[in-house]
């Protein structure tokens, strides 16, 4: 059922790990050398990714390099939002792949998440999807956009300043190529045209109720790659394994690209999901069970262009 393991969520990023707790990234680094060789002890047909970087920072794979992280795994991701987040045009995503392929030249790189909100206008949507597929779907062997659906408002969103982020807070809302009450955008037609060749990246909440319609989209859309994620802090909830069970099953028809992250509150340096752990190889056999369990050596499907 997985092809592909990504090995945390934009690492980089201070809402998804905590600088204050690892300022140079060498817990983080460590984590990553641990976990990639579990995933490859358990299966080495598995494309090993280390945690898509956002933002896009050639001097963070450098630290990488330097902490021997690299040699720990297969891929490179980047995530960009160029008209949401980021402060660089949209038409730069070219030079920005350039940039990280210059200092890991011996490695793939993916581009895991990009996305354009509708926050603004649902027709800069339709523009932002057209033009990152001109400019993405021949350039990378991998695309994922960012989402399927929108993010419902009551769930709130994964930052850590929420909204006193101001409008940063609120585009995480407006991501989707669906509306939260079910009803299609203007950019889904465009995505139709181009989701054989660009993936689709849903992240699925805890006992998620948008896992079958999901499922049923993409199959109408005749999506073939999906990257989610399995969360480590989840695995401790009464019925995880019935959720990731059920939620897997469901994914059986896509390859799969599984984000490993999220942090227990009781195994975190801080009590906190972007704390790193204080003992890492506990993140590590985690992830080495989820891969026992849904992509024994035998099962994998070999990553293909």
């Amino acid at each position: 059922m997985i092809e592909a393991a990504m090995i945390w969520n934009e690492p980089n990023n201070k809402s998804h790990w905590d600088p204050e707790l690892d300022p140079e990234w060498s817990i983080y680094a460590d984590t990553v050398k641990r976990t990639g060789a579990a995933i490859a002890d358990i299966n080495p047909a598995i494309t090993r990714v280390l945690g898509g970087m956002s933002p896009i920072d050639p001097h963070w794979i450098e630290r990488m390099r330097g902490h021997d992280a690299l040699d720990a795994v297969d891929a490179v991701a980047v995530h960009g939002f160029p008209l949401d987040w980021n402060l660089w045009s949209i038409h730069d995503w070219p030079a920005k792949i350039a940039e990280i392929e210059a200092v890991v030249p011996d490695k793939p790189v993916w581009v895991t998440e990009v996305g354009v909100g509708s926050f603004g206008a649902e027709e800069v949507q339709e523009f932002g999807i057209r033009r990152t597929s001109e400019l993405l779907i021949d350039r990378v062997d991998r695309i994922y956009w960012y989402s399927l659906f929108d993010l419902p408002q009551q769930w709130g969103a994964t930052t850590r300043h929420r909204e006193a982020e101001g409008s940063s807070y609120f585009r995480h809302f407006y991501m989707g190529l669906i509306r939260a009450d079910g009803t299609p955008k203007p950019a889904l037609d465009h995505y139709a045209s181009v989701a054989d060749r660009m993936g689709l990246m849903q992240w699925f909440h805890f006992q998620d109720p948008r896992l079958d319609d999901a499922v049923a989209w993409m199959k109408r859309l005749g999506v073939k790659r999906l990257r989610t994620g399995l969360s480590w802090a989840d695995s401790f909830r009464e019925g995880a394994l019935d959720w990731f069970d059920r939620q897997m099953e469901a994914l059986a028809d896509f390859d799969v690209t599984v984000t490993f992250c999220f942090t227990p509150e009781h195994l975190g340096v801080e009590p906190h999901h972007t704390s790193c752990a204080k003992d890492p190889q506990q993140f590590a056999d985690f992830c080495a069970w989820m891969i026992d369990r849904y992509a024994p050596r035998q099962s994998v499907r070999a990553v293909g262009g």
